[in-house]
């Protein structure tokens, strides 16, 4: 038999080929549950991609009609009377109260989460830790009014002795000099904001600390390392990404958080030099407060703030996600 024909007979069979070919070979191989779910969560990325254009055409627009009519600088005016002949409003005290308040926050509660996180997953024993973690859990679905009330009842009539000692000790500073009066101020509302957003940014942290490889953890302590060497060269670059996650989480509820903020706050449109002194707002306590009493006009310049709070959301969420794709090739993630 002739050499030639015994390879003809033996040949494989012949795969498409062509552009497209992979493509349609792949589309053919597909179930259709999987196209289906494909379809639904292509299709849920685009809807919301949709919402969140019409929230920002909707703001935009009403903030347009609004700013048009402004007799003071939107961005520096130091003052909200939309009721005036002509308006003036501006959102400085606004932006400056609400960065403020949530800078404090975030300084106060990262630290204390990300300590928790780790004693929860790495130090204490499993009949502890398990209960600490259901209190935590339950913390973060307490309402906001119900830390409001509990701020304006209880933390507030308590904070005059750390205010004292502030002065005392930090006062030279100018920015915790206290002049007397209720401790009303930024500083007990990131107080409160730190307490809202600790039992978000623990619970996320305590989960991304329990995904570190555990030969990681081995390898480390074959090498001599102590439990906190342990966590400084394998826990913690595995989950910095993860950290950062949780404490954006944290900073959007700060960043926008209404009732609890105008309970324990005496809003003023005035900055302050000193965090300690009652007085300025933000942009979530200055909408809730001033929406039902507002005019058209005075509603459409109250969105105009909104529009403000939104950007700076958006700017911080993105800035987020740069830090993380930035820092993804140092976590233990990609191991």
């Amino acid at each position: 038999m002739d050499t030639t024909t015994q390879h003809n007979d033996a040949a494989p069979p012949l795969t498409p080929t062509g552009p497209g070919a992979h493509k349609r070979a792949t589309r053919g191989a597909t179930r259709p549950g999987d196209r289906i779910f494909l379809g639904l969560s292509r299709g849920s990325g685009i809807l919301l991609l949709v919402i969140m254009a019409a929230i920002a055409v909707f703001l935009t627009y009403r903030a347009a009609l609004a700013i048009n009519k402004d007799d003071g600088n939107f961005l520096t005016t130091f003052e909200w009377s939309t009721g005036l002949l002509p308006p003036q409003f501006g959102i400085a005290v606004l932006a400056f109260g609400t960065v403020v308040s949530s800078i404090v926050a975030m300084a106060l509660a990262v630290p204390v989460a990300v300590g928790i996180a780790l004693f929860l997953t790495h130090y204490a024993p499993r009949k502890l830790s398990g209960p600490i973690a259901y209190v935590i859990d339950l913390l973060a679905a307490v309402p906001s009014i119900v830390y409001g009330l509990w701020g304006a009842l209880v933390l507030v009539p308590h904070l005059n002795g750390l205010y004292g000692w502030l002065d005392d000790y930090f006062g030279w500073t100018g920015i915790l000099s206290w002049q007397g009066g209720a401790p009303r101020s930024l500083l007990t509302v990131g107080i409160l904001l730190a307490i809202m957003i600790l039992p978000i940014i623990t619970n996320v942290s305590r989960e991304v600390f329990r995904q570190v490889p555990q030969m990681h953890e081995e390898a480390a302590l074959a090498l001599g390392a102590t439990r906190w060497e342990v966590i400084r060269m394998s826990v913690l670059p595995f989950g910095r990404s993860g950290v950062i996650s949780a404490s954006m989480l944290g900073l959007g509820r700060a960043l926008g958080e209404t009732m609890a903020v105008a309970t324990v706050l005496s809003p003023t449109f005035d900055i302050k030099a000193s965090l300690l002194d009652p007085g300025g707002g933000t942009f979530a306590q200055n909408i809730a407060s001033k929406f039902n009493e507002a005019t058209e006009f005075g509603q459409d310049a109250l969105i105009a703030s909104g529009l403000v709070l939104f950007v700076i959301t958006l700017l911080v969420n993105g800035a987020a996600r740069m830090i993380i794709n930035r820092r993804k090739e140092y976590s233990g993630a990609n191991a």
